[in-house]
């Protein structure tokens, strides 16, 4: 993030700002850090359960091609699996050391994923504007996603979508790089490491609360689409921007 990790520095929760600063060369130290921070997602309300990890440049899945090396789920019941009970989450960090967690939305949650340079513009602008962000995460150099608070399920079903309808490329005139994870979605959770050296991390952490996604929603379109205008013409593909999970 260069120059703009040390604008938001101030933001960030405690204990990510001690990850940070901790020495490599302790890996019982890195343990029980990693387990912290996924406890303080569960004690938010937020269910958790393993993800696959990267193996060098591979995905720990083994699958030939995996089109989201080191994103997913390791159970098909993700869904179901996924739980915010403490003793189970410790299990899974133990017996799994080396796994990513993945966080079910729609159900205590949404995540708001946009490309990293918009993030970054529209995190400026209401922390500027003094409006409560909420949980803010960095996921590899390319998105930020922020936790806000669940849309919920509505007395008509009809007017409440799953993630995956949220930013086909014929929404991108309405949603340009917004991706809206809620029912039926996941997002990583820090800490996850990612092929290539990434990581996914906290910017401002668990402990504050999850805002309403609307109160950021009008920002964080505002900063996309100056991002997509941005890169008109040159040569980005304006589909995989909207939909990062094929990259």
């Amino acid at each position: 993030m260069g120059a703009d990790s040390g604008r938001y520095r101030g933001t960030e929760s405690r204990i990510s700002q001690w990850l940070r600063r901790r020495p490599k060369s302790q890996p019982e130290a890195d343990d029980a850090a990693r387990l912290a921070l996924l406890l303080a997602v569960a004690e938010a309300g937020m269910p958790i359960s393993p993800a696959a990890y990267p193996i060098g440049y591979r995905c720990s899945c083994e699958r030939i091609g995996c089109p989201t090396p080191a994103r997913h789920p390791v159970s098909f019941a993700w869904q179901t699996q996924s739980t915010t009970d403490r003793a189970q989450i410790e299990r899974w960090a133990t017996g799994q050391p080396l796994a990513n967690f993945i966080t079910a939305t729609g159900m205590i949650h949404d995540v708001l994923d946009v490309p990293l340079p918009a993030g970054l513009a529209a995190l400026e602008r209401l922390t500027a504007a003094g409006i409560d962000v909420g949980p803010v995460a960095q996921s590899g150099d390319d998105r930020l996603l922020f936790f806000t608070a669940t849309r919920g399920t509505p007395e008509d079903e009809d007017e409440w979508w799953p993630c995956e309808l949220d930013c086909h490329p014929e929404t991108m005139d309405e949603h340009p790089g917004l991706r809206w994870h809620c029912r039926g979605s996941y997002v990583l959770l820090p800490p996850a490491r990612l092929p290539g050296e990434l990581d996914v991390r906290w910017i401002r952490g668990p402990e504050h609360p999850l805002p309403d996604p609307l109160t950021l929603l009008e920002t964080l379109t505002d900063a996309c689409a100056q991002y997509a205008d941005s890169e008109a013409g040159s040569g980005i593909d304006q589909a995989a921007v909207a939909w990062p999970l094929g990259r």
